[in-house]
């Protein structure tokens, strides 16, 4: 059931008031979630766009509350975090705080990441789903500080966020409540903008008669684009889709040998030059991103059960994960090689799924971890039109001797002569079992 629509004005005039108003009456289904009555003082997950704008006003008016804005920074480009939060003051709000998590993002989520060689749905390397477990977890400990005692998010009743930010807040935080306004509201995006409008809301990208701009999502392992013709499969990607990578039909005609150098299994190196993880990751990116590396047009299963279509632009992820891949796989046995992917695919549908806390998550992570001290050295990548491929290897660890692979000596230090008695051993069973189905052996009947 929505709730109740209230139009202040006659609905045919020029600029309608449409507000959605808190329902005291709707049944609360999860225990998290924040009645009427109780909510005093409200942490604000604040981006600065239409949706948390309208929500800064709607939760003053419907709930009579204070609000606290809280943007978090995950090295979304081209941000001007004093005009978000100069914005936020000017609607109202009692604090505007700005995060920078970039680094602890890097440290404690991307670097994880990166060793679980993250990959959800054979292709999305998991960007927003890594990023919001951290935001969740930072707006439980500043609501704690400015004594909150509800978190509001402006996330959908269709999407992942609601899950893995809801999730967070009743693991870590259970005495807070939790308010959603866009999924009880349920206005449309031309409502909202009705309501900006009326309440003196600034609105970016929607002038009058324009189609509403891509919803995006973006952090420094990529960025994601939903709306308009995405929904339409039908619908081959339009260009103005792509404002992170070039194109590739538009990069440079040259390829280019990027090296990527590994300790432990985390990233520490481009080209030979030492540089600290954040730094690393935005070179790793602008380099994808000259060579249109990165870009995925992906059908995606969401945890609430819709199949979706996102198209993403992930450079730094297309870079640096097939280079660890391809490491981890020169230093591991064939047994580990062929166990380790199955954990992989688990960590990355945990994460995905918006249980970052749950206990076999960090079960998992500290096999990957163990693995991963040995993957250590250096994997050349050619990056060429969007295509990002491995062309060298390099590692102390490598389970590799050129003296015993070659076909250059005719036996080397590998003892062929042996090779015969070993086929005869690792064949036995399925020989047996082939004779059995074809008939070559007694059935016991007599015939």
């Amino acid at each position: 059931m929505s709730e109740p629509l209230t139009p202040a004005t006659d609905p045919s005039a020029d600029h309608t008031e449409v507000r959605r108003v808190a329902d005291p009456g709707r049944t609360r289904v999860a225990s998290y979630l924040a009645d009427k009555d109780e909510v005093r003082k409200v942490l604000l997950l604040y981006s600065g766009g239409l949706d948390t704008s309208v929500m800064l006003k709607w939760i003053q008016d419907e709930y009579q509350a204070q609000v606290v804005a809280l943007t978090v920074e995950l090295g979304q480009p081209g941000e001007d975090y004093d005009e978000v939060t100069g914005k936020a003051r000017t609607l109202g709000a009692v604090e505007a705080i700005v995060h920078d998590a970039r680094q602890e993002f890097a440290d404690e989520y991307l670097i994880p990441a990166i060793k679980a060689n993250v990959n959800y749905g054979d292709g999305y390397p998991a960007f927003t789903s890594l990023g919001r477990p951290l935001i969740a977890k930072l707006a439980c400990e500043y609501a704690r500080r400015h004594g909150c005692d509800t978190i509001a998010h402006g996330c959908t009743g269709k999407g992942n966020d609601q899950v893995r930010i809801e999730a967070t807040i009743a693991t870590l935080a259970p005495e807070l409540k939790v308010i959603a306004p866009v999924r009880s509201w349920a206005m449309g995006r031309d409502e909202e903008i009705a309501y900006a409008r009326e309440h003196g809301i600034p609105v970016k990208n929607a002038p009058e008669g324009q189609p509403a701009p891509y919803s995006i999502d973006d952090n420094l392992w990529g960025r994601s684009s939903e709306g308009r013709w995405i929904e339409d499969l039908g619908h081959a990607p339009e260009d103005d889709v792509f404002q992170l990578v070039t194109r590739p039909e538009e990069a440079p005609d040259e390829p280019e040998i990027v090296t990527v150098t590994f300790e432990a299994g985390v990233p520490v190196a481009l080209n030979g030059q030492r540089m600290e993880i954040v730094p690393l990751l935005e070179e790793a990116a602008r380099l994808g991103c000259k060579h249109g590396v990165g870009i995925l047009d992906h059908i995606e299963d969401r945890i609430v059960g819709l199949k979706v279509r996102d198209i993403y632009e992930v450079p730094a992820a297309a870079v640096i994960l097939p280079a660890h891949k391809e490491l981890e796989r020169l230093v591991g046995t064939i047994h580990q090689n062929q166990f380790k992917p199955g954990l992989d695919q688990k960590w990355a549908y945990l994460v995905y799924a918006g249980l970052w806390w749950e206990p076999l998550r960090t079960d998992i992570q500290a096999y990957i971890e163990h693995v991963n001290l040995r993957v250590t050295g250096t994997i050349g990548m050619k990056l060429y039109k969007g295509s990002a491929r491995v062309v060298t290897r390099e590692s102390p660890n490598a389970v590799y001797d050129a003296q015993l692979a070659t076909f250059s000596e005719s036996g080397g230090l590998f003892a062929q002569d042996a090779s015969p008695g070993f086929i005869e051993l690792w064949s036995l069973q399925s020989r047996l079992a082939w004779r059995l189905a074809n008939g070559k052996f007694d059935t016991g009947t007599g015939a």
